[in-house]
């Protein structure tokens, strides 16, 4: 088997399509015989969205999904210190730069996209026991959990997509390292047909007594998350004249009967990143990574960033398209781009809780320029790499995501591109510049079919990944088509 993924999540599973598309076959491994009900994961930006997209899916998740006008960071008094909008029509990137889901709806919805790829096979009810390398792959061991059979797979690669607690990761001898973020937190899940009458956006209240958030996830869902205080635990807030105070600022005059609880449980939020992502053949993504604190609604998507990295470079390699080396951009380049972001999540974390009183003033001061950086919905460049080709003097496009943009057909980038490198110019090519792109594989996009790729490159020439990651810009469309892969530098 060229690939066993170890975990049905929205990462095992995001990575498995990816790689179906390219024709890759791969097994995907899940001890939970279907889809675990519970909700977890809610947010995802239009960065991640655009995965969706270039899975074919993003109507589809569009009908489970429901845009997010943005953030507002409250006092103790739920007064309002600091707003930031995210547009619930298409932004850049082509669709809402915020979205609310239920993580079973998305699992449900690429579990059955899986179906209709020939070279993914998903088997549930199955415990990976084990997982050794040696000179000619890895030898994973399963379990199943149904009837006991055990049975050796050999991969040629294996995805660690098992979450936090990863028999992947401890089967390489990875660690995790602690970014000094550690708190317990009350989630809770409602029902309700009643209209609460709230601003259609994330609620994060900024008390050190009991920071809060709310946030609105479908038509009828609610969320709210509160700190814990010490002596308390999740198990107290089961009792609904208990947990009843925590929500009354937002539910108001809504009798008790026209709510009800999903979920009541406490969850530890940390900050946390593997020491290493890679053993030779065998690779952490998502949780089994890094984790994320959920205050600006990264977690999940991390671990699709994940996926999309590795999963071109991987099929690239398997296709003897890419050299072997080009897997080791994979850790290269995510890892400073979690950290960046779990570092993000932590400092709103500590705006919501840290200071007492004194907090309060200073959140009040501070809280308005919380926008770009921080709040802003652009993520960071990845790092240079040898895929990512930045010089170290001067501002440049690689590292950064091509937008998605609306071309003079209807299309969009990514339905152009469709997987493959990308070369868009400002400049107007020669037939002998078209036809060097196209032996190559990729698709040549001038500006002048888009606006807004014009105002993006301005001038020159930029070569796209095939995650949509620009790898090199150059001057001259002629000086950028040398650069257009690693092995053809």
């Amino acid at each position: 088997m060229p690939v066993v993924i170890v975990g049905a999540g929205p990462t095992g599973l995001t990575a498995a399509a990816l790689l179906g598309r390219y024709g890759v076959e791969c097994l995907v491994l899940e001890r939970w015989d279907s889809v675990y009900p519970r909700p977890r994961a809610v947010h995802l930006d239009d960065e991640v969205h655009r995965i969706l997209g270039r899975l074919g899916l993003a109507g589809e998740f569009a009908a489970i999904s429901r845009p997010c006008h943005g953030l507002r960071l409250l006092d103790p008094d739920l007064r309002v210190l600091a707003e930031f909008r995210r547009s619930p029509g298409a932004g850049r990137h082509g669709y809402p730069e915020a979205n609310m889901f239920d993580q079973p709806d998305l699992e449900h919805l690429l579990r059955t996209h899986l179906e209709t790829i020939g070279a993914v096979t998903l088997r549930g009810d199955t415990e990976v026991t084990g997982i050794r390398q040696d000179g000619t792959g890895v030898r994973v061991e399963t379990t199943d959990r149904g009837t006991g059979e055990r049975e050796t797979i050999h991969a040629g690669y294996v995805l660690g997509c098992d979450g936090a607690n990863s028999r992947t990761r401890t089967a390489i001898g990875a660690t995790m390292a602690d970014l000094n973020f550690d708190q317990r937190w009350l989630v809770v899940d409602i029902a309700t047909t009643a209209d609460l009458g709230q601003w259609q956006g994330v609620h994060q209240v900024c008390d050190p007594a009991r920071a809060a958030t709310y946030m609105r996830i479908g038509e009828t869902r609610h969320r709210w998350e509160f700190r814990l205080l010490a002596g308390e635990a999740g198990e107290d807030f089961r009792d609904p004249d208990r947990l009843h105070p925590l929500i009354a600022p937002w539910i108001r005059h809504i009798p008790a009967d026209d709510l009800e609880i999903v979920r009541v449980a406490e969850y530890t939020f940390r900050a946390r990143v593997a020491d290493r992502w890679r053993d030779r053949r065998v690779f952490l993504l998502g949780d089994a990574a890094h984790l994320t604190p959920p205050f600006i609604g990264q977690g999940m998507g991390a671990g699709l960033r994940d996926a999309v990295n590795l999963a071109w470079k991987l099929a690239g390699v398997l296709d003897g398209t890419l050299p072997e080396s080009a897997l080791g951009t994979y850790e290269a380049e995510r890892k400073p781009h979690a950290r960046a972001m779990i570092r993000r999540a932590v400092l709103v974390g500590r705006a919501m809780t840290d200071g007492g009183r004194l907090g309060d003033l200073i959140r009040r001061a501070v809280a308005p320029r919380l926008t770009g950086r921080v709040l802003g919905s652009e993520t960071p460049a990845l790092s240079r790499s040898a895929l990512v080709v930045r010089p170290r003097l001067r501002r440049t496009l690689a590292g950064r995501l091509c937008p998605n943009a609306l071309l003079d057909d209807g299309r969009r980038f990514d339905d152009v591109a469709d997987g493959r490198f990308a070369v868009v110019t400002a400049d107007v090519p020669s037939d002998a510049e078209r036809a060097a792109v196209e032996e190559r594989g990729a698709v040549l996009v001038t500006t002048r079919s888009s606006g807004e790729l014009h105002r993006w490159l301005r001038t020159g020439t930029a070569v796209v990944r095939p995650d949509g990651t620009v790898l090199s810009t150059s001057g001259r469309l002629g000086r950028a088509l040398p650069r257009l892969t690693p092995d053809s530098r």
